[in-house]
C-alpha cells in the first residue's frame, strides 16, 4: 500500500492515462509539477480548466477549437477548393505546422476497422461527401496515414467520391534528412514506386 496521499495518487494514475506517460513517468511529473508549484502546477490547472470549459469540435470540419466553427473553416482566405481529409486533430495541426496547405480540413476521428466495428457513419464520411456537394470542393486530399486501414479508408472515400472530384493522396517515400539504412522495406519500396525526374 502506498503512503502516497490519496489526492497525489489520484493525480499521478490520471497523469498515468496520457499517451507517452506510464506509471513512474506521471510520478516523476507530478512531483516536479508539485515542486515547482506556483511556477507550473496552479498555471496548469488553470490552463486545464480554462480548455474544459470552452474547446469544442468544430461542427464543420472536426478540428478543436473555441467556436463552433473553427477559424480555418470561417476564413474566406482558405476557401480554395481543396479539402485536406486527415485521420485525426494531431494530423491536422501538423499540417498546419508546414505552412504549405492554405485549404481547409475534414477530421474523419479514426480509420475504419471491421474488427473495431468502425464503419463510414462513425467516421463523418456521408459529412465529407456533402461537403463535396455544397462547398465548391475541386479537390480531395487524402492525408492518411499509411497503415493497411488508413489506406482500406483512403480507397473507400476515393470510390465515394468517384466522379464528383478530383482526389488525390500524398507523396510516400523518403522523408527529408531521412538514409535509407534507417528506413524499412515499405518506406523504400513506395519511395522507388513514386520517383520522378531531376
Amino acid at each position: 500500500m502506498s503512503d502516497t496521499p490519496r489526492e497525489i495518487d489520484a493525480l499521478i494514475e490520471l497523469m498515468a492515462k496520457l499517451p507517452g506517460l506510464g506509471p513512474r513517468s506521471a510520478r516523476r511529473a507530478v512531483l516536479h509539477l508539485i515542486k515547482k508549484r506556483a511556477l507550473l502546477l496552479n498555471p496548469l490547472a488553470d490552463a486545464m480548466h480554462a480548455v474544459g470549459v470552452s474547446a469544442r469540435e468544430c461542427l464543420n470540419c472536426g478540428n478543436i477549437g473555441t467556436t463552433e466553427i473553427c477559424g480555418i473553416c470561417s476564413s474566406e482566405k482558405r476557401a480554395t477548393g481543396e479539402i485536406c481529409v486527415v485521420e485525426d486533430v494531431a494530423d491536422l495541426w501538423a499540417m498546419e505546422r508546414s505552412q504549405v496547405f492554405r485549404g481547409r480540413y475534414h477530421v474523419l476521428g479514426g480509420t475504419l476497422s471491421a474488427l473495431d466495428a468502425i464503419g463510414p457513419d462513425d467516421l463523418g464520411i456521408p459529412r465529407l461527401v456533402d461537403r463535396v456537394k455544397t462547398e465548391g470542393v475541386t479537390e480531395v486530399i487524402l492525408a492518411l496515414n499509411a497503415t493497411i486501414d488508413g489506406q482500406t479508408t483512403a480507397h473507400y472515400i476515393a470510390e465515394q467520391l468517384e466522379q464528383r472530384v478530383r482526389v488525390t493522396s500524398l507523396a510516400q517515400g523518403v522523408p527529408v534528412g531521412g538514409e535509407l539504412d534507417y528506413l524499412d522495406d515499405g518506406t523504400i519500396s513506395a519511395a522507388l514506386k513514386a520517383r520522378k525526374s531531376l
